[in-house]
């Protein structure tokens, strides 16, 4: 090795200076601001981009749809996105089951495929729509998903959005899909994932911008928080959402106690907070929140708790004026603002392409087969068996002649639940049984409304539709919002049922365009008729020159509707104008003749055939946020009765008394108490809102082409009068962990079409306290086909008078062969066998616990009892 003198080394290290300083110079004067320097971390860079900002361009950046600052070369970005089962509203993408059938499936590692997926897509949409200089609303990179909020009463419109009513499998799925969606790049996130609604939020729909909840902080800290301090600590989350209402007086989004004590001071959490849409304006709106007297008081208050972006319009100007007067330094504007850019910066989005991993995503990912099998897996992993006497399922596929029934058998929206994304094909269960079931004789009838003053409505076919001699309608398409000028294209439509995929115009490069359909009606038969209008972006319907319908863009496809009776062959003049200004252009032009009789030729078919299938339950179009829909048993998204309908009652009573076989398939967002169905009826499956491949998936379990193998994520009740008040967040008699009736199905209740059973179960007899649990245990496929088991690990410490009948502390999936044994091994994290004392903080009392494992909860009998899998029980002392 060469030695160097004391010259040499002086030498080399002035050398060393001078090239460094060259270097750093050169470096320095790439970049105009330090901002645009991709070697900065995200948050020094975003630190020197704010402050380069006047107050006025701070704060236009602190509201959703942020406009361009043409001086720094920040363009316009919209922070609204949502991707809760698919990316939603921006066009084409696969669709997953809704969330509380993803919550059903109990499989940690499939939301984590599922995650990387929709982010694959979103991804490959985004990167198209910059380069189409598209930058509107759900074009962006982040994403208010998922809604991990406790479903603690099953008459809550959106616990269809949740994961279901417990906070350790809500933390574990939400974690793992929140993984799967932001990536695992060192330097840059392949999406923001948003954690919502924080905190302590789950209905009624119709006062969550005026209630005020209070509960013990035992229920604050062992039920309401623990998802989301998951998601912050093991998912690293980037975002989260506050919620609408109040809690212990302070509204949500402006609540020291909820942002600054436990969110940022406790949780350490670093990410940035985004506000429901107009929340802010709930502060002082009269009869509301009343927290603020003004605009600029709320947002004032909201951004010094710690509220960093507004969705809606409260802080745009107000917050700038709020500076002005005093109420709020512009230290707090800029500590906010910093965290906002900060996950840009993380994006990727002021950086070369070539640097970002994620750019490189192609867009045939979306909605490509890999995914499309992905969505059918999740399908069949989330349907429930509930109940199969003498295993009446599988149905053999000789069978000659089947009646297809109900309001749900071929309906897309019970397919797609709410905020859902375009799929193109959109299976129903009556398709998936035409498909498994090619030859056989399928009878399809509705047999009732989905809700009495509900109908079901269908496209109206061409037939009924005409314009300038030609069946259909004309239309006109306009290459710009306002059906203004020329058209640029004209034809017939022969319905107007349009869920467009590509641009209707080849020739236009802007997803804004304009549609004007001009024609008449006419009905068959004379009598009263619901005409409905579904659509996304703003339509406008007319009648004989007079506007019976319009819709103002609400960011979300919805369908409104107007009743009117017509003659037999007498035309109405009718015309539609829509208008598309962004990435899910849909709209269909609906009806259903009212008063009709959906029973008899229901009957009919069944007494024609060998067995039927009747498909009940919900639809996201009367259960769902905030809607306006008042009917018996449902109250404007949330639902006043739990039962199946009146219509759908006496439908499957009378389908029962026929004599024939009957098998129910529900299909809903929330537990139903189905009752007479629980006591007649041999074989009841559960299949949520699931995504665009459900009707196979549903057609599998039917046939025995797949063994269910999903679990209930939530509690099937009785009545409501087995539930405390709605407005109580009390947990008192709430969830599987309090409720002390008899369930109708209880938390975690699944059958199989074969039997597993337990045996050799190893639990330490003396647990130290502070230290985890392993079970090991031995789990058996003892029938004649494949199948999957959940196994459960639960914790019960009985000489507590207010701790939990059993709290879910573990679960893991794991696949049999038929004859197959696997000795599985769960480890059980200390965190999970902590029970909370009145104060909020883990109790040091117990000293003894019992630990069941298995593929059900313990202690249940009857069909509440899954007799297709077994319990384990051990009693362990603790130290």
């Amino acid at each position: 090795m060469k030695k160097y003198s004391y010259i040499d080394t002086v030498q080399i290290f002035t050398l060393t200076l001078i090239l460094g300083l060259t270097i750093s110079c050169t470096t320095a004067e790439r970049y105009t601001y330090d901002f645009e320097n991709p070697e900065l971390t995200a948050l020094e860079r975003s630190q020197s981009l704010v402050a380069e900002m006047t107050l006025s361009e701070k704060v236009s950046q602190m509201k959703y749809d942020a406009p361009a600052i043409p001086r720094l070369d920040v363009p316009q970005y919209n922070w609204w996105n949502e991707c809760l089962h698919g990316v939603g509203r921006a066009g084409e993408a696969t669709v997953f089951p809704q969330a509380i059938g993803m919550g059903a499936t109990w499989d940690r590692e499939l939301m984590m495929k599922i995650g990387e997926a929709i982010s694959d897509e979103a991804r490959a949409k985004h990167h198209r729509f910059i380069s189409e200089n598209k930058r509107g609303i759900y074009q962006g990179l982040t994403f208010w998903t998922p809604n991990i909020n406790i479903f603690r009463d099953p008459r809550w419109g959106r616990g269809q959005e949740t994961y279901g009513e417990d906070p350790f499998l809500t933390s574990r799925m939400a974690v793992n899909f929140i993984n799967g969606l932001q990536g695992n790049d060192e330097n840059y996130l392949k999406v923001v994932a948003t954690a919502k609604h924080f905190a302590v939020h789950s209905g009624p729909e119709k006062s969550r911008h005026e209630d005020n909840y209070q509960t013990s902080n035992k229920d604050l800290y062992e039920t309401y928080l623990p998802a989301f301090e998951a998601t912050i600590k093991e998912a690293n989350v980037q975002s989260i959402m506050c919620a609408y209402n109040r809690y212990r007086d302070e509204a949500c989004c402006g609540s020291n106690l909820l942002l600054d004590s436990i969110l940022r001071k406790n949780w350490k959490f670093k990410g940035y907070v985004v506000s429901d849409c107009w929340a802010i304006n709930d502060f002082y709106i009269p009869e509301r929140h009343g927290v603020s007297n003004s605009p600029e008081e709320a947002s004032a208050l909201a951004v010094k708790q710690g509220t960093d972006l507004n969705c809606g319009s409260t802080f745009d100007p107000n917050l700038s004026e709020a500076v002005l007067a005093e109420m709020i330094d512009e230290g707090e504007v800029d500590k906010a603002l910093v965290r906002l850019m900060t996950a840009r910066f993380k994006l990727g989005m002021f950086d070369d392409p070539s640097l970002v991993t994620y750019s490189k995503i192609p867009y045939d990912v979306v909605r490509s087969s890999k995914h499309a099998a992905l969505s059918l897996k999740a399908a069949r992993e989330s349907i429930v068996l509930l109940k199969n006497d003498e295993n009446m399922l599988p149905l053999s596929k000789d069978l000659q002649t089947i009646a297809v029934i109900g309001p749900n058998a071929d309906t897309r929206q019970a397919l797609l639940g709410n905020y859902h994304g375009t799929s193109t094909n959109n299976i129903t269960p009556l398709m998936g049984i035409q498909n498994k079931l090619p030859n056989a004789n399928i009878l399809y009838e509705k047999g009732s409304y989905i809700a009495d003053g509900w109908p079901l409505l269908t496209p109206i076919p061409n037939e009924n539709l005409q314009s300038e001699g030609n069946t259909g309608l004309k239309g006109k398409y306009y290459a710009n919002s306002n059906c203004g000028g020329e058209p640029s294209m004209e034809r017939i439509d022969e319905e107007v049922n349009f869920t467009w995929v590509e641009r209707p115009m080849a020739q236009v490069k802007s997803d804004t365009f304009s549609v004007r359909w001009e024609g008449q009606l006419i009905a068959p038969k004379s009598g009263e008729y619901r005409l409905g209008l579904r659509a996304c972006n703003v339509g406008k319907m007319y009648l004989n020159g007079e506007q019976v319908i319009e819709f103002k863009d609400d960011h979300q496809p919805s369908m409104k509707y107007y009743d009117i009776i017509l003659e037999k062959d007498k035309p109405i003049d009718i015309q539609i104008d829509y208008s598309n200004f962004h990435t899910d252009p849909q709209i269909q032009l609906l009806w259903a003749k009212l008063g009709e009789d959906l029973l008899s030729p229901a009957l009919k078919a069944v007494k024609q055939s060998d067995v039927a299938i009747l498909f009940l339950g919900l639809s996201p179009d009367i259960e769902g946020e905030e809607m306006p829909v008042v009917l018996e048993g449902f109250d404007k998204g949330d639902r006043s009765d739990i039962q199946l309908s009146k219509t759908q009652r006496q439908l499957l009573k009378a389908v029962v008394e026929t004599g024939k076989p009957v098998i129910v398939v529900l299909m809903n967002g929330s537990a139903l108490a189905v009752n007479y169905a629980a006591e007649k009826i041999p074989s009841i499956v559960e299949a949520w809102y699931p995504g665009e491949f459900g009707g196979n998936a549903i057609a599998d379990i039917l046939f025995g082409d797949y063994n269910p193998s999903g679990k209930l994520p939530v509690t099937y009740y009785k009545s409501v009068a087995d539930l405390p008040d709605f407005k109580s967040y009390d947990m008192t008699n709430r969830t599987y962990k309090y409720f002390r009736e008899e369930p109708l199905f209880p938390f975690g209740h699944g059958l199989s079409y074969t039997n597993f059973t337990y045996a050799n179960l190893e639990i330490p007899s003396i647990l130290e306290n502070g230290n985890p649990l392993q079970v090991r245990v031995e789990v058996s496929n003892i029938g004649e086909v494949a199948g999957e088991e959940v196994i459960q690990v639960y914790s019960k410490y009985e000489e507590l008078y207010d701790s939990p009948n059993q709290t879910l502390v573990a679960f893991q999936r794991v696949k049999l062969a038929p004859g197959e044994t696997k000795k599985v091994i769960i480890e059980v994290r200390e965190k999970e066998l902590q029970i909370f004392n009145a104060d909020g903080n883990p109790s040091s009392n117990p000293k003894k616990m019992i630990i069941s494992v298995g593929g059900k909860q313990p202690g249940f009998s009857g069909i509440r009892d899954a007799k297709s899998t077994q319990v384990l029980m051990k009693e362990i002392s603790i130290k």
